[in-house]
């Protein structure tokens, strides 16, 4: 089973900048798309043979998550059950016969680290949420997770060590959700790999310089994690500052 998580930063822009010969081209089993930024009704995509799931944040223009799949699920729920975290899009969680989904698009500690503080409260919900989940079956959890959790996996991680995304905080949490029984299907697959990276600031021809941070994932239960079969990052693909990364599992 082929499976694609992108952060695509604007849904409706990146279909002007070729969402849907991308998609048809990657011809995923599953398609999760973070910071959709879009209300319900803003866009009508027509994808053929997959079935459509959408979270949709409060605020206008803002976060947002959707799936598209081919097989359909036997249930799909939104956010985590907690109202503080439930408002801006950011979780949906489809359930199938062996596994559940789960996309992701977990909050930015934002600049001068105004947010760390709701970011920590995020990150604890959130593991006892896919905690529980795991009890019942494994779970794969895709998204842009705004975090790069080892000095491989940005550029430059000397000068970030206090920004947003490389805090000791932030990769802390990202340890302590690895070690509760989750694998990062990339790094294992290809522990060593430098260089490759998920997302480019706009800023100082950060991508042309490839100077960038590997902060979107795939990471399933770690009793699955011999079925991975390949994970990918698609570097050449353009049309946001994250590109599609890949996860292909015999589930």
């Amino acid at each position: 089973m082929k499976m694609i998580s992108w952060n695509v930063n604007g849904l409706r822009a990146c279909v002007n900048k070729g969402f849907t010969d991308i998609f048809k081209e990657l011809n995923a089993d599953i398609f999760c798309v973070q910071e959709t930024k879009l209300q319900e009704n803003q866009i009508d995509l027509d994808l053929e043979g997959y079935h459509q799931y959408w979270n949709y944040a409060e605020k206008k223009g803002y976060s947002g998550t959707a799936i598209f799949t081919k097989k359909k699920p036997i249930s799909f729920t939104t956010g985590m059950g907690i109202e503080e975290h439930d408002k801006e899009g950011r979780l949906i969680t489809l359930e199938f016969e062996d596994f559940y989904l789960i996309t992701c698009y977990t909050p930015n500690s934002q600049n001068e680290l105004k947010r760390l503080d709701y970011r920590m409260k995020w990150e604890d919900d959130f593991l006892s949420y896919i905690k529980e989940l795991d009890k019942n079956k494994p779970v794969i959890l895709c998204g842009d997770l705004n975090v790069a959790h080892n000095e491989i996996d940005l550029k430059n991680p000397k000068t970030n060590r206090k920004n947003a995304g490389f805090t000791e905080k932030e990769r802390d949490k990202m340890t302590a959700l690895l070690d509760s029984g989750f694998t990062d299907s990339y790094r294992h697959l290809y522990p060593d790999t430098t260089g490759v990276y998920s997302w480019w600031s706009y800023r100082f021809n950060a991508r042309k310089n490839n100077a960038g941070w590997r902060i979107d994932y795939f990471i399933t239960s770690s009793r699955i994690k011999d079925k991975i079969t390949d994970a990918n990052i698609h570097t050449d693909i353009t049309g946001s500052d994250h590109c599609p990364v890949e996860l292909v599992i015999d589930i």
